[in-house]
């Protein structure tokens, strides 16, 4: 207890240190850094993360062109997505902020206890004088509000349809003569047909219906396949006017109820408690697997593979099953400003920001300089050599500047224009029925202290039922306590009390 109480005063004294710069450095009407007062190129820094194998220099010659174009000198501090968290907090505590931060979570106790005591910019007022930033879809906007219904950083915008769904194996069933399956029977009889008709055509009984798994925390790949059965996208689903926990819902036991059908059938990896992420990807390359969980672009990695030596091998994204596919919400983490910025530099930012959400500036990010970095083949920007060598990557400088793109999730580098436009497709269908999460954003004090261990002990549960190892009269009674268990009541009722609140801070 006394260590959690150090920390809690550590973020305090943090915040404390912020206000306290913002007020000298308002009352000395300190510029910030060059260009806010149009004397010079504007003093940027910058923390964000990159996902390339290595992150661009300081004399990158696309964040070169990007300073030129913006009048700007860019300060960034990349950060391995592997130890991100660990780096936010330390930056937070130590209340020494970059003038943009890259939030991966924007919802921490950390991050809550900043905008409650005023030391990040509250943007509301101002982005509505930024045309495209505004193009960022209302979802995005919105699922960003704090509690007090208010906009304390710049989305790192994503589109709200195309994340994580089922493909399968679309050569395997034409060959077997199956239709595309629209329903949870359906996809059955597609993972059976995989198991016992030998799509591959080698003679042996060697292939899996879907590569899936779950950890500890969660039902990972399978979490989608659960989502059909209770037509809720996440933990929160809204029944009259008020938030329930999924797992108390019929449709979990449903879903539990089939899940351990298939397995004991052996249509799912015998493993699959404890198969990683990789090993279920390389099932699929391997040619050994009809379908997974992941966004639409991502199901041509394994084709691509796959292809090589079998020009017909194709993955097909899903529309949806039973009517459900989830909608996501629309970004991933937001880039706050601190309070320690006068006002005059924020709005510069937010015009650099906006112009890294247009066509040009986004482009320019993720693509760089054309016929340097890219060619333009059928309409599509297809990378060069030196593109790899200069690191222009989406996984880099498009990361911190990016556009709203519809079809961001349809596309990926090497990816046939045939491709592309079925994903083009398949994103516009899934738009008319999506299921939004309707939890996103939302705040339980309890949650945070207890939320994942009690996540656990609710897995370790799915997890035996879906095994075999427990009834599923078992995880009945687990319900029955479940109802009644005092931090989940807790839990409950902050979260519908904060559901009221943005409901009312909204309105």
């Amino acid at each position: 207890m006394r260590k959690r109480r150090f920390k809690l005063d550590k973020t305090k004294i943090a915040v404390s240190v912020l206000l306290i710069a913002a007020l000298l450095v308002g009352c000395s009407g300190g510029g910030g850094g060059g260009g806010a007062s149009g004397d010079g190129p504007l003093n940027v820094s910058i923390m964000t993360m990159y996902y390339t194998p290595e992150p661009p220099g300081k004399d990158n010659v696309v964040v070169k062109e990007i300073e030129k174009r913006t009048n700007t000198k860019l300060n960034i501090t990349w950060v391995s997505p592997n130890n991100y968290a660990d780096k936010v907090n330390v930056t937070l505590a130590s209340g020494d902020i970059p003038d943009l931060m890259l939030l991966d979570n924007a919802f921490t106790a950390q991050v809550r206890t900043m905008v409650a005591q005023g030391a990040l910019w509250d943007l509301t007022p101002y982005i509505k004088d930024y045309p495209n930033l505004m193009k960022f879809p209302k979802e995005t906007w919105t699922n960003t509000k704090q509690a007090d219904g208010k906009n304390y950083g710049i989305p790192r915008v994503r589109p709200v349809e195309g994340g994580g769904f089922v493909y399968l194996r679309k050569d395997w069933m034409d060959k077997l003569n199956l239709e595309v399956p629209k329903t949870i029977d359906e996809f059955y009889d597609v993972l059976k047909a995989f198991v016992e008709k030998d799509p591959d055509g080698n003679g042996k009984d060697d292939t899996i219906g879907y590569a899936s798994f779950v950890d500890q925390s969660g039902m990972a790949s399978l979490g989608q396949l659960q989502n059909v059965f209770t037509k809720t996208n996440g933990d929160w689903s809204l029944v009259d006017g008020k938030l329930v926990n999924v797992n108390l819902l019929p449709g979990v036991r449903d879903a539990l109820v089939w899940m351990n059908k298939v397995y004991r059938e052996k249509l799912l990896p015998e493993d699959l408690a404890t198969l990683k992420n990789s090993q279920a990807k390389d099932m699929l390359k391997a040619g050994r697997a009809g379908g997974f969980q992941d966004t639409v672009e991502a199901a041509w990695e394994p084709t691509e593979e796959l292809r090589k030596t079998d020009p017909k091998a194709d993955f097909l994204p899903l529309v949806s099953l039973n009517g459900y596919v989830n909608r996501d919400s629309g970004f991933f983490g937001m880039y706050a400003i601190p309070k320690t910025v006068p006002e005059a530099k924020m709005k510069k930012l937010l015009e650099l920001m906006d112009y890294g959400a247009s066509d040009e500036g986004s482009d320019l990010a993720s693509f760089g300089i054309k016929d340097v970095h890219y060619k333009e083949e059928n309409g599509v920007k297809v990378p060069t050599e030196q593109a790899k060598t200069d690191i222009v990557a989406q996984q880099a400088l498009g990361q911190i500047f990016i556009k709203y793109d519809k079809y961001l999730r349809a596309y990926r580098s090497g990816m046939p224009s045939d491709v592309l436009e079925r994903n083009k497709q398949i994103i516009d269908e899934r738009a008319k029925l999506s299921v939004p999460e309707v939890a996103v954003g939302l705040n339980s004090d309890t949650n945070t202290k207890v939320g994942t261990e009690l996540g656990k002990k609710i897995q370790d549960m799915k997890t035996k039922v879906i095994l075999g190892k427990a009834p599923i009269e078992e995880w009945d009674r687990f319900v029955g306590e479940l109802k009644n268990d005092p931090d989940l009541l807790k839990i409950t009722e902050e979260i519908n009390a904060s559901y009221q609140q943005r409901i009312s801070s909204s309105e």
